[in-house]
C-alpha cells in the first residue's frame, strides 16, 4: 500500500540551506529555481528529466507555495536578484575577491 504525503511536508525553509529561501524537502533545488524554469517555458517534466531526483509532486508542491504566496515571494525573489546583481558588479568592478 502506497504511503499518503502530507504536501505541507513538501516544502522546506531551513535558516542555512539555500539562505533561508523556500525550497523542496531533503534537496536544494529553491521554489524561486523552479518558478524561473516554468517562466522560462521548461515544462515540469523537463524540469525532472534534468533533476531526476526531484519528483513531480515537489515540482507542483513549489509552484503551488509560489501562487499561494505570489506577492511576499515575487518581493523576496526581486530582493535576491537585485543582491545578486550588486555583488556581481561589486566583483567586477574589482571589490570583492
Amino acid at each position: 500500500m502506497q504511503t499518503i504525503t502530507d504536501i505541507g511536508t513538501l516544502i522546506v525553509r531551513t535558516p542555512g540551506t539555500c539562505g533561508g529561501r523556500p525550497r523542496i524537502a531533503e534537496t536544494r533545488i529553491t521554489v524561486q529555481y523552479i518558478v524561473n524554469e516554468i517562466k522560462a517555458g521548461v515544462t515540469p517534466e523537463e524540469i525532472l528529466e534534468d533533476k531526476p531526483h526531484l519528483t513531480l509532486a515537489g515540482i507542483y508542491s513549489a509552484l503551488a507555495y509560489y501562487y499561494a504566496n505570489k506577492e511576499s515571494l515575487d518581493a523576496e525573489f526581486a530582493a535576491y536578484n537585485e543582491e545578486c546583481r550588486r555583488l556581481e558588479a561589486e566583483y567586477k568592478a574589482g571589490n570583492l575577491s
